[in-house]
């Protein structure tokens, strides 16, 4: 037996998307004395695809909506710290492009899923 979000595709990508921070975190450049933004980034990223998951089991379209939106703004978030460790060069331009991407991705998946919803 599956989990109902275990078929969201939405779900899929931001487990790989936060599998993927993880992987960039475990590898910064930096002397780790910022290790409150790190551990903001980890659980902003991992937070996309709690919320998403969490939503899928709740008992209204109305509430998984809600925590689609919360998913989205983790992304968000995720993309905020992304790009001060950007500008902090803890990560380079490469790196920051290619999650920047898969974001704007799921975003776009996020937002679909929560109009469907609607109908």
């Amino acid at each position: 037996m599956k989990f109902g979000f275990e078929d969201l595709e939405v779900w899929k990508k931001s487990i790989d998307f936060a599998d993927q921070v993880i992987d960039l975190i475990e590898s910064l450049d930096t002397d780790r004395k910022h290790f409150r933004l790190i551990e903001q980034l980890e659980a902003a990223s991992t937070s996309i695809a709690m919320n998403i998951a969490e939503g899928k089991g709740r008992y209204s379209k109305k509430e998984f909506r809600q925590f689609l939106y919360v998913a989205r703004g983790s992304l968000y978030e995720t993309v905020t710290l992304l790009e001060i460790f950007r500008r902090r060069r803890w990560i380079t331009q490469e790196q920051y492009s290619s999650l920047e991407f898969q974001a704007k991705e799921i975003v776009k998946m996020i937002v679909g899923l929560a109009k469907s919803l609607n109908a």
